[in-house]
């Protein structure tokens, strides 16, 4: 909104799932297909932890979260990175992420005021190919080419991917972190969230719990995975992907587990944490306390360069 008008619309579709697999609620297509992006990378990391390669390498709750994190490239970031390489006796050079900036401004300020470029350690999924690279050494395989498809960690992968989602199958494609990536439907990945939070999988739980101990690593500072992860002290967990989805496990007082999925059609993620604040309040699965602590992601106010109130992000479900 700009003032009292409407100046731009988004479109998201979400799907709601019950520990039956039954959809509770959703809004638009259930089987819209799309990518699922960072929203993957907690079932991407419990391979590893599966098959013992995270114990065997002594990696800490802080680098099993980071394993599932799309983070900011903030100090805490880095060096959590950089011991998860330590301790696999790998360096930088072994990683097939790329780098960018950091996310966070004054992360990426500091590297210019030092006259130093971002590494592979800045890079967001830079946990994620820590955990890929822990596999690789676990599974005795080249690290290189471990991004491959026909490398035997994304082989690996795949498999419990397939498991997870109840798919056969799912086309691929190349991540931005060079990974491959399957494209499938918003049921699918919501009722993937809805085991992420269950508790009949080891190796998810062990995620899970890593996950809501360390909320910063998940993403950081001013991110709303972080803050409703901490807001809601262990009920819920929620990762972000790419292009607007977004991923969601909620326990209820009553021990039932739900899984929502949710996608801003045309790829913008201003509006994502609004939409799925409202899903959840439309379903009335928060608390007060835990709305209160999550004010700001219930509606944006729009500031100009003068600080002044000129707008708003609101959300109407249909």
């Amino acid at each position: 909104m700009r003032g009292d008008f409407i100046e731009s619309m988004h479109v998201a579709y979400a799907v709601v799932v019950d520990g039956d697999g039954k959809i509770v609620q959703n809004w638009g297509d259930p089987n819209y297909l799309t990518c699922i992006r960072s929203s993957l990378k907690p079932f991407q990391a419990s391979v590893a932890v599966k098959a013992g390669a995270t114990e065997a390498a002594g990696f800490s709750t802080k680098e099993l979260a980071l394993m599932c994190a799309s983070h900011n490239g903030e100090g805490i970031h880095v060096k959590t990175a950089e011991s998860m390489l330590e301790k696999l006796d790998f360096d930088i050079s072994y990683y097939e992420c790329g780098s960018h900036a950091p996310y966070d401004k004054n992360s990426k300020h500091e590297l210019i005021k030092q006259f130093q470029k971002p590494t592979a350690l800045h890079n967001n999924c830079s946990g994620k190919h820590g955990g890929m690279l822990c596999l690789s050494k676990h599974l005795q395989a080249d690290p290189k080419g471990y991004t491959h498809i026909d490398h035997p960690v994304q082989q690996s992968i795949m498999k419990q991917v397939r498991m997870y989602s109840e798919l056969n199958d799912f086309p691929l494609e190349v991540d931005g972190c060079s990974a491959p990536i399957p494209f499938m439907p918003l049921y699918n990945i919501a009722l993937m969230f809805q085991k992420l939070a269950g508790s009949n999988y080891p190796e998810l739980n062990v995620l899970y719990d890593a996950m809501v101990s360390n909320p910063m690593l998940v993403a950081g500072t001013d991110r709303f995975d972080t803050d409703f992860i901490s807001a809601m002290t262990g009920r819920a967990i929620t990762k972000v992907g790419g292009e607007a989805v977004r991923g969601l496990g909620i326990r209820k007082e009553n021990g039932d587990v739900y899984g929502i999925a949710l996608k801003v059609l045309d790829g913008n993620q201003r509006c994502s944490p609004i939409a799925m604040m409202n899903v959840l309040k439309k379903m009335e699965l928060l608390s007060i306390d835990e709305k209160s602590q999550l004010t700001k992601y219930q509606k944006t106010i729009l500031k100009n360069h003068n600080k002044l109130s000129v707008g708003s992000i609101e959300v109407e479900i249909m």
